[in-house]
């Protein structure tokens, strides 16, 4: 099966467990060519159609260097976790991230001085989770972001206004329900695996505060948290529907009103839909809360162990900060994305009417992404709380307390490496 760049916005993403077997034979590293040096560049495998053929032209047009271009099935995030302990892993790499281990392992190399004189046209939502004690890890190379669908005849024949709050929502995925339809899909878990830490967000709170604490230790997230389970014993919930959340199919075929997916939906709801449909962030809770999107960008990397580390940082800077047709190119040419640099986004034709510039407006305004801090025992323990408080009607403030004592522990570990 193929990945596609949404994969990374799954609230488990990079978490999968098994190390599969790499492809690819040699990656060049070390030799030369008359060309010059030679670069390994390594991505994982995108399910969009042309986007391999897309990066391979990019390479073949830097003359400074030979690059080759690997294509990487499998589980890509273990492939180079495991790949940059070595001296036969990648000069150059795609990456979610790099994780906070890399970086305090010295596994890549600091990026920094590429952005001189552009960062600020960055997205800081994307820009910060690269960035460990004011150093640039991984260059943003492309934005993508989830929001909510909702079908506009639909409430609009129940009598619903798109949902402002989280207490709107809850009230009107319950009037949208009826015999055939449901009122909102969040997955077919019931909304623990995708949400995440949005809800959080949507309160006014953080998953990880900026002096590195829990940032959900707040009675406000006990009770924003309650409201999900309502969705659930209300019976307002889609589940068990053909396709996952990240599938538009429930919200185009009619089975629920509202769908919470991402913007890579947007082509295919648009072209089967035509007006009909809109779309929000997640909507805010409490008089604290504001309006909540997930955001989340594979960056550029370079590693440590290249022997042509400058060689791989100014190809990086050639085709990831200077080369913004490329840039423009790889977001909406195969698929549906936005770009990273701000202006970039601005400008381009794609993204400036209708849903998408809501899209692009929601990611600006309230994007966030998971902080780097964010560790995967964390992640863990908090999803497991979410499932439990979602299906089982478990104590939010029970389940809470528990995820802040493990949180509040691995960032004290964090702390303590660094």
């Amino acid at each position: 099966m193929t990945i596609s760049r949404r994969t990374l916005l799954g609230a488990g993403a990079g978490l999968g467990a098994g190390m599969l077997s790499a492809c690819g034979s040699n990656t060049g590293r070390g030799s030369r060519s008359s060309g010059g040096v030679r670069l390994a560049q390594w991505y994982h495998q995108y399910g969009e159609p042309g986007t391999e053929q897309a990066v391979q032209r990019y390479a073949a047009a830097y003359k400074k260097a030979h690059v080759t271009v690997q294509w990487r099935p499998g589980n890509y995030d273990q492939q180079t976790a495991a790949a940059l302990l070595t001296d036969s892993g990648p000069d150059v790499f795609e990456v979610n991230g790099p994780s906070l281990d890399q970086i305090q392992g010295g596994q890549v190399e600091d990026l920094t001085a590429l952005l001189d004189g552009v960062r600020d046209d960055f997205n800081p939502a994307v820009l910060e989770p690269k960035t460990y004690q004011g150093k640039i890890y991984g260059i943003p190379q492309t934005i993508d972001m989830q929001m909510l669908y909702y079908r506009k005849s639909m409430l609009r024949d129940a009598g619903v206004r798109a949902p402002q709050t989280l207490d709107e929502l809850v009230d009107a995925a319950h009037k949208l329900t009826s015999s055939k339809v449901k009122g909102l899909f969040l997955g077919n878990d019931g909304g623990a695996g995708v949400l995440g830490g949005t809800p959080l967000y949507a309160a006014g709170l953080r998953l990880v505060t900026e002096d590195g604490k829990a940032g959900f230790d707040d009675p406000a997230a006990a009770r924003t948290l309650g409201k999900l389970h309502r969705l659930y014993a209300d019976r307002s919930l889609l589940l068990g529907a053909p396709a996952d959340w990240s599938d538009p199919s429930a919200f185009l075929q009619g089975l629920t009103a509202m769908q919470w997916s991402g913007l890579w939906a947007l082509p295919q709801v648009q072209k089967e839909l035509g007006d009909d449909f809109g779309v929000l962030p997640f909507p805010k809770d409490g008089t604290a809360g504001k309006p909540a999107v997930p955001v989340g960008a594979y960056g550029a990397a370079v590693s440590a162990r290249s022997r042509h580390k400058e060689a791989a940082k100014e190809y990086v800077k050639w085709l990831w900060v200077e080369r913004t047709d490329d840039q423009e190119d790889f977001a909406l040419g195969y698929g549906f994305h936005i770009p990273a640099r701000i202006s970039l986004a601005e400008k381009a034709g794609r993204l400036k009417s209708g849903a998408a510039a809501d899209a692009v407006r929601f990611a600006t305004e309230h994007g966030y992404a998971q902080p780097l801090l964010w560790t995967p025992a964390a992640q863990t323990a908090y999803q497991d709380a979410l499932s439990r408080i979602i299906k089982d009607g478990a104590s939010p403030e029970d389940e809470l307390r528990g995820v802040v004592r493990k949180v509040s522990a691995e960032l004290d570990r964090v702390r303590h490496t660094s």
